[in-house]
């Protein structure tokens, strides 16, 4: 168990045995996590905002259900997404149609007798782009433009890292089905990546 493992179930514990003492700090560890799925999911601020603070009330009202607090992390982000597709449903700012995964699909070009990925080298960054930061602003708007089902899955398996069986718990879905779509959506957010990347060398 990680270091952040152990305090996130350290306050868990500590929640569940009624200390109110935990509460500050448990809202410090998870409301920016929470806002940054919620954000990622909902695209909006003032929708993200909503959604953690939904999220993080049910949570404090649901705590003695809680049977594993090892596991709070996968519990939270279960709450948390139910918060964001109520929200979705009946937000303004709710896309009227979701990409297409294919539209963001690498490309494939033939090789003799074989296929293979048009992929660019990201051993060499344009040193003003990572120097700026502007690498990790790539990433989010490329998970961003994904559709719900895989984004979501990168969110919870890339950047909150949770377990397949944990995301699959959390979405409803099978193993397989999770370790599929964040196959396909690790490819989909490669691609965006790399047409930035083939862009900023062409202009170097």
């Amino acid at each position: 168990m990680s270091s952040l493992q152990q305090q996130e179930s350290l306050l868990a514990r500590r929640l569940m045995e009624g200390d109110e003492g935990a509460f500050d700090d448990f809202v410090a560890l998870f409301r920016p996590r929470i806002f940054h799925y919620a954000i990622m999911m909902c695209g909006q601020r003032d929708d993200a905002e909503e959604v953690t603070q939904d999220a993080l009330m049910r949570i404090f009202e649901s705590f003695g259900q809680l049977r594993e607090p090892e596991h709070v992390r996968a519990w939270a982000f279960r709450i948390a997404r139910n918060a964001c597709y109520m929200k979705r449903r009946r937000s303004v700012f709710a896309p009227r149609e979701e990409l297409s995964l294919d539209s963001l699909m690498p490309v494939w070009r033939e090789a003799g007798d074989r296929r293979e990925l048009e992929i660019a080298d990201w051993s060499a960054l344009p040193e003003e782009l990572a120097s700026r930061g502007e690498w990790s602003g790539l990433v989010n708007q490329a998970v961003s433009e994904l559709p719900d089902i895989y984004r979501a899955v990168i969110l919870l398996r890339d950047i909150e890292e949770l377990s397949t069986a944990e995301t699959a718990e959390i979405l409803d879905v099978g193993e397989d089905v999770v370790k599929t779509r964040l196959h396909r959506a690790r490819l989909a957010v490669r691609q965006k990546l790399d047409r930035h990347l083939r862009s900023a060398r062409s202009v170097a």
